[in-house]
């Protein structure tokens, strides 16, 4: 037997919207047209679900959230777009999410991810599955987030910036260059300081792979070779498991060029 949902008489929902089952909806919540929500979610006081938003199942949408806001682009010129939020994620208080421009038509927060308070997701950006993003810390748009990042509190990320899975970013930082995946990005200005060894081993990485990333990272960021020469290197010495695979591709793809190694 579904659960009925819970929708306070002092919410509005536009009779457009699309609400899946035992989704809680309090007080002073406003939910547009083209709205589509999934199954067992939990909206808060006053938070905003505008139009063009979709949002999955089991997810808790704290007070003064606003998803779907129109991108703040001066390009924007009225286009259907989406705000696509995946399962499981909370979103906390203030955080705002903008739909999508021409560019690329949506933005996609994917699943179990945390956006702390006041995070600011801007048009076309892509967030994995399992990140954490620390508050205040603003994502411009076109940007990419990999699966498993840590952003910590009060950080800038240019837009059309990538960031690799399984990192982490210190507090404050601002960065316009890729930051390749398994690292731990800080300092000022940011550079390269050492592989989240703890973040890997907590996600059950081998001993023998977290060595073989630090292997890669030292050929990278060590050994005093350009990035065309030093990836050469790692794919002629190094065994090509999924994770160097992951590391090499990552920075080959990178228009914009990866961070710095540290002085």
């Amino acid at each position: 037997m579904q659960e009925q949902n819970k929708i306070s008489p002092l919410a509005y929902v536009h009779p457009e919207a699309h609400i899946g089952h035992n989704v809680e909806i309090a007080p002073f919540v406003f939910i547009d047209k083209n709205v589509v929500i999934g199954d067992n979610n939990v909206i808060m006081a006053n938070a905003n679900i505008l139009y063009g938003s979709r949002i999955g199942n089991g997810n808790t949408i704290f007070p003064g959230a606003v998803i779907g806001a129109i991108p703040q682009d001066l390009k924007f010129r009225g286009e259907e777009t989406t705000a696509e939020i995946g399962d499981n994620n909370t979103i906390r208080e203030n955080v705002t999410i903008n739909r999508g421009t021409a560019a690329k038509g949506r933005t996609i927060v994917g699943n179990n991810n945390l956006l702390m308070e006041g995070v600011h997701v801007a048009h076309d950006a892509m967030v994995g599955n399992g990140c954490i993003i620390g508050n205040a810390t603003k994502l411009a748009g076109e940007i990419i987030i990999d699966d498993n990042s840590i952003i910590s509190g009060g950080v800038l990320m240019h837009q059309f910036c990538h960031v690799g899975g399984y990192g982490m970013i210190q507090g404050g930082c601002r960065f316009s260059k890729d930051i390749p995946p398994y690292i731990i990005a800080g300092r000022e200005p940011i550079c390269y300081a050492g592989l989240n060894i703890v973040g890997l081993r907590r996600r059950n990485f081998s001993n023998e792979t977290i060595e073989a990333i630090h292997n890669a990272y030292r050929i990278i960021y060590q050994s005093g070779l350009n990035t065309t020469d030093a990836l050469k290197k790692i794919e002629e010495e190094m065994e090509m498991t999924p994770e160097i695979t992951y590391i090499v591709e990552f920075i080959k793809n990178s228009p914009r060029g990866i961070i710095p190694a540290g002085k």
